[in-house]
């Protein structure tokens, strides 16, 4: 084949082989629905889809400066290619949070997403599951946590909490994501707030408002017994009660005390960036971290990511598990997230792009994508195994 034999992967998924089929489509006239170069996604989006729901995925806090820092952090770092090594057969996958996974990926949590697409989380865990890569659902989706358990069958899911104030609703949240299969809880530290975001402000654009991205509240039990009428006898009532309850700035470390007493699987912080952080996390006997800045969304000025990652992956990374997000677009970016410490990464607004654009199959194109270019980076590098990159591959 052109290119070398690059087509005798370890057994699993062979996700480099995507290029083929693309190529093998292409003899009958058939060419992908969507880019397979995956920056040009947002593009697309901003085209077709309305300013307020693309403003509202693509957006950061601030003048986008640390959006643009995450791009640079990555940017800065460059691959080494190593020749004439065996690279026939390659190992995408990892162990993660006591799963072996298929490759080091998974869907990051993304709320409201049927701004995007109709059929919102269940299409884009749908596609999660057929790819067999963890979906990680959002505290804030327009979808019911059982509704899309019920869509991604025996596929694995996480559970993304956003840390209201209400202990009851919060405690009814984890026994009902347990209940539905959920392993893992990922808890978002940092967004006690909403940050200053001119996107969203200049459309006056908050879907929250509007009962968007509150099944799981509207849904809920304990939540519904601090209403005083149904939440279809009084929206706007329902609305204003989530809104009081949703961000609770007066958070502290002690209080993880609280989600290790109720959640009985692993726990992951998202939004470490700072090594001291994720060495409390630790003791606090958490499992994991999330190297991230929220795409952006939450701190104007912030460190970019990748910049922060080598310090923590340092800190806890050869006792708990290091994973990264924020500025992930590329193959090549999985290869650096990985060599800087992360054990896997969680890709965000591309997939929400895919969605918004291909329903399911715009989902299930961004994942084959992405992994494919990583798989081919790491082999023509002179890589073999995703769980054995180090610093050693980077410039």
């Amino acid at each position: 084949m052109i290119g070398g034999d690059i087509t005798d992967p370890e057994p699993g998924k062979d996700w480099a082989a995507f290029q083929y089929e693309i190529y093998l489509n292409g003899m009958t006239g058939a060419v992908p629905r969507l880019p397979t170069d995956l920056t040009r996604l947002e593009e697309l989006a901003e085209a077709r889809l309305g300013p307020g729901p693309v403003g509202y995925v693509a957006g950061s806090a601030g003048n986008g400066s640390t959006g643009r820092a995450n791009r640079a952090a990555l940017d800065r770092h460059r691959i080494v290619p190593r020749m004439l090594r065996d690279v026939r057969r390659r190992n995408l996958s990892v162990e993660l949070l006591g799963t072996r996974l298929p490759a080091p990926l998974a869907l990051a949590p993304i709320g409201v997403l049927s701004i995007m697409h109709p059929d919102a989380e269940c299409a884009a865990a749908r596609a999660a599951a057929a790819q067999g890569v963890p979906f990680i659902l959002s505290s804030a989706s327009s979808t019911p946590m059982e509704r899309v358990a019920e869509a991604m069958g025996d596929g694995e899911r996480w559970f993304q909490l956003y840390w209201g104030k209400d202990r009851e609703v919060t405690r009814s949240f984890l026994d009902r994501a347990r209940t539905c299969g959920f392993t893992a809880l990922v808890v978002t530290l940092d967004t006690p707030l909403l940050a200053w975001r001119p996107r969203d402000l200049d459309q006056a654009y908050l879907p929250f408002l509007h009962g968007v991205g509150t099944a799981n509240y509207f849904t809920d039990p304990a939540f519904q017994a601090g209403l005083a009428k149904p939440v279809h006898e009084d929206r706007d009532a329902a609305v204003l009660h989530f809104v009081r309850m949703f961000g609770d700035p007066g958070k502290t470390w002690e209080d993880l005390a609280f989600l290790r007493e109720h959640w009985d699987g692993p726990i992951v912080l998202k939004g470490v960036l700072h090594p001291d952080d994720a060495r409390r996390a630790e003791a606090a006997g958490m499992d994991g971290v999330v190297v991230s800045n929220h795409g952006g969304r939450q701190v104007g000025g912030s460190i970019g990511a990748a910049d922060a990652l080598p310090g923590v992956a340092a800190a806890v990374g050869d006792r708990l598990a290091v994973l990264f997000d924020s500025g992930v677009r590329t193959g090549d970016d999985v290869f650096k997230a990985l060599a800087l410490g992360a054990r896997a990464v969680l890709l965000g607004r591309p997939y929400a792009y895919g969605l918004g654009l291909d329903g399911q199959p715009g989902v299930e194109h961004v994942i084959r994508a992405l992994l494919a270019e990583f798989e081919l980076t790491m082999a023509l590098s002179g890589h073999t195994d995703a769980a054995g990159l180090t610093p050693d591959a980077l410039g």
